[in-house]
């Protein structure tokens, strides 16, 4: 198997992935601040964290990814006063819907999900360092980060500072300006808004500080991977490496991996343009979660994804064509010749031909659009030869183990139902006697019935499979 290369924000280049640790890596990623329901520009970014983590353990590493919940900052806090809600209550229902969602998407739990309340003591104890090693002012009771402090602010943006001017202070969590400013480590309490009493003072963490604190604490002072989306590079990311750098004088992440931003209709998402989609709005759309992962995961994650219905239908006609093969290799399996000597030899090498190129193309960045193009390429090829009559069951056994090994990576492939209720399964039982003996105005008729019931029927070699619309 070839090297991983991902490409690293800091450096601006592809490397070679090394861990820190011999078969261990160990991984963060910035994860919601939940004020509302993900959208699918969210989602795309958890997926591809997801799908890193994947990869990496289909390479046989050991990984622990952290993601971060983002309960406290300025939009949360609002928010719940405008309802008359304390934070914790206000953030309850949109944790819940975070987590549901990502279950539907396949999307595998990550090994921590620290909460920022939960860390208040390690962030106290962060801006203590920081102080000590004079990076730190106050003002009013606030503790802010001093920039000029710091030599090499900037390497992950690229964003210059000039160190002989006056630094003006920003107190918001966010801010877009592309320039240096010194940005607050912990907020003095301001009237009834939520606060924590501590040796800093009384008052609450600004946004950057949380996440500093919540990785080190749980992954060590220098680890491996950080994923996010690109727009978080500045300020947020591009602060993160300051306070944790200055606290501890180590580097702080080996490897920086973001995601490209997704438009809608090619238009950047916003409320105005009432182009914001949750999952929730896309299944109402009548579009189910898989078809949604096929399509945010179709696009390799440095590629922006103009996001469509178009798109949909594509991943649904996608997922159909391998759910389709899946099913005439069951039907090979079932009835085809096992003689070795129906096996031909070339099958082999497409197989091995087909785990090279999505190997490849999945070392290459984590290209998904090579690596379904090997999918697709190997079912064109596979159906082929089958169309041949040169696939034996034992081949067809092997190309079932090719994809059983590739389908933890991706995870699109369509997952059967095993039951039906029982006057579904008679239905099927009398289609099938009526095509047997040849009644086929009954049997569609039955078929038509279990149609308008959302069933439908597809007959193969193997027999008749259902599935639902």
């Amino acid at each position: 198997m070839s090297d991983l290369r991902l490409y690293n924000t800091l450096s601006r280049e592809k490397e070679t992935f090394i861990p820190l640790r011999p078969g261990e890596a160990r991984m963060y990623s910035c994860g919601p601040t939940v004020y509302g329901d993900p959208h699918i520009g969210n989602l795309r970014t958890f997926l591809w964290s997801d799908l890193l983590r994947r990869w990496l353990e289909y390479r046989g590493l050991r990984v622990t990814q952290v993601m971060n919940i983002t309960d406290v900052e300025d939009k949360i806090i609002r928010n719940a006063a405008a309802k008359g809600q304390d934070i914790f209550t206000y953030v309850a229902p949109y944790i819940d819907a975070f987590h549901a969602a990502l279950a539907k998407l396949r999307v595998k739990p990550a090994d921590h999900y620290p909460r920022a309340t939960e860390y208040i003591p390690q962030m106290v104890s962060l801006v203590e360092q920081l102080a000590a090693r004079g990076h730190t002012y106050e003002v009013e009771g606030s503790t802010y980060f001093r920039v000029s402090t710091l030599e090499g602010y900037g390497k992950l943006s690229h964003v210059e500072i000039d160190t002989t001017s006056d630094f003006s202070r920003v107190e918001a969590d966010e801010y877009e300006k592309e320039s240096a400013r010194d940005f607050v480590l912990w907020k003095a309490k301001k009237g009834s808004e939520p606060s924590w009493p501590t040796t800093i003072g009384e008052g609450r963490p600004g946004w950057h500080l949380e996440c500093s604190a919540m990785a080190m604490k749980l992954l060590g002072e220098t680890f491996d991977i950080h994923t996010g989306a690109v727009d978080l590079i500045f300020p947020h990311h591009e602060n993160e490496i300051a306070q944790s750098e200055g606290a501890t004088g180590k580097p702080f992440v080996r490897y920086w991996v973001h995601g490209e931003h997704l438009n809608v209709d090619q238009q950047k998402m916003s409320k105005s343009l009432g182009n914001i989609y949750s999952l929730r709005e896309i299944e109402e759309l009548e579009y189910d979660p898989l078809t949604l992962r096929y399509a945010l995961l179709s696009v390799p994650h440095r590629t922006k994804l103009n996001f469509t219905t178009q798109s949909l239908d594509d991943a649904k006609s996608a997922i159909a064509r391998i759910e389709s093969f899946l099913f005439r290799l069951d039907g090979v399996a079932a009835s085809a010749p096992h003689d070795a000597a129906h096996a031909h030899p070339g099958d082999d090498a497409l197989i091995g031909r087909f785990l090279n190129d999505f190997q490849e193309a999945m070392d290459d960045d984590l290209n998904t659009a090579g690596a379904l193009g090997a999918l697709f390429t190997f079912i064109r090829d596979a159906n082929i030869a089958m169309d041949a009559g040169r696939i034996s069951a034992g081949d067809a056994a092997g190309m079932k183990a090719a994809l059983d090994k590739i389908d933890p990576v991706l995870d699109i492939f369509p997952k059967r139902e095993t039951t039906l209720d029982t006057e579904i399964e008679a239905l099927i039982e009398a289609r099938n006697a009526a095509r047997k003996s040849r009644n086929f105005a009954e049997s569609d008729r039955i078929r038509d019935e279990l149609v308008a019931r959302g069933i439908i029927l597809e007959d193969g070699a193997g027999g008749t499979r259902w599935r639902r619309k």
